[in-house]
């Protein structure tokens, strides 16, 4: 079956003769309502596993969605975008040194709703894939802003190494019909207002090569890489491969321009997996282009912020007063 005879198939304007009576057949559900949300704590209901696209072929893309519980009127909404190399990690994991929920918490606190999105990994799909879902994810919290009680127009994107490069590229790429995808809800822009990026990668032709210390990746964690491939990071996202040309439409400094989005960029000094330098050529393209951003510096921070977890209580409170500020809060 082709996918123009699934559409016939699917065609309800007329009747199937193949069914007993004649009966109609209903299309497939591309997607799924948000439903009924459940307390999560005195700041939050959370609308859990939705599934904001389904595709042929792959798993169900599923939302949680966090709401304040105290909202006057549509609150504004942040997209949360996990980190894991593009390897690993889902929706409702923070880094280690994160306490549990807490960006998710803050954010309601703060009067803020807040979306936390699971993507495609490397291996389940190239790039820009991963890019795809994040835009339908986008697509799908404005298609269903009045029944979540969010305004349409205040949305932002947070999201931690893998997951800040791809909210770069959600900052940056808002006018590129070309890398909307066809997933889920259509007819709404997938544009955000602002950016907080924690130690993304920028260039992935200027990152270098990380060295994997013996005996983190397990055996049975790394079987179903296929045999000979790269388990370099930006390698996998691109298919296996190292073509400069693939690496650069992947990376967020090929799609800096006017008219971007304000970014927040937060990295560490000490970082040992994504250095500084991936933020310092972001921040130098956004400089030439004119976009706002401002970039903080962690001291003693390595990846995920380890070694300055005395100041996650700071960091995490400078990300929710500047979405704060550039969504506003009333």
């Amino acid at each position: 079956m082709t996918v123009d005879d699934a559409t016939e198939v699917l065609d309800t304007s007329r009747p199937n003769v193949s069914r007993p009576g004649g009966r109609t057949v209903p299309p497939f559900p591309v997607y799924d309502a948000p439903g009924t949300p459940e307390p999560a704590s005195d700041a939050s209901f959370v609308h859990r596993e939705v599934t904001y696209a389904r595709a042929i072929g792959f798993r169900p893309l599923k939302l949680d969605i966090w709401l304040p519980r105290r909202a006057d009127g549509p609150t504004p909404l942040v997209l949360w975008v996990h980190g894991g190399a593009f390897q690993l990690g889902d929706r409702r994991e923070l880094p280690p040194t994160f306490a549990p929920d807490s960006v998710f918490r803050l954010l309601n606190q703060a009067g803020i709703a807040c979306a936390t999105a699971d993507y495609r990994h490397s291996l389940e799909a190239p790039f820009p894939a991963q890019l795809h879902d994040l835009k339908a994810a986008v697509r799908y919290l404005r298609e269903f802003a009045a029944e979540l009680n969010i305004d349409p127009d205040r949305f932002g994107a947070w999201g931690e190494s893998a997951g800040g490069h791809l909210v770069a590229l959600l900052g940056l790429t808002g006018n590129h019909g070309d890398l909307e995808g066809g997933l889920g809800v259509q007819g709404h822009s997938s544009r955000v207002s602002a950016v907080v990026d924690f130690y993304g990668v920028s260039s992935l032709v200027d990152i270098p090569p990380i060295a994997t210390p013996a005996g983190l990746l397990p055996a049975a964690l790394t079987a179903a890489v296929p045999p000979g491939m790269s388990l370099q990071p930006e390698y996998m996202l691109v298919g296996g491969s190292d073509d400069p040309e693939l690496l650069a439409a992947a990376s967020p400094v090929s799609y800096v321009g006017a008219g971007a989005a304000p970014f927040l960029l937060v990295h560490g000094d000490s970082d040992g997996l994504v250095p500084h330098s991936q933020t310092d050529l972001l921040a130098a393209a956004l400089t030439e282009a004119g976009v706002e951003h401002q970039v903080v510096t962690i001291k003693g921070g390595d990846h995920c912020f380890f070694g300055a977890e005395d100041q996650m209580d700071a960091i995490l409170a400078t990300a929710v007063e500047y979405f704060a500020r550039k969504l506003g809060t009333s």
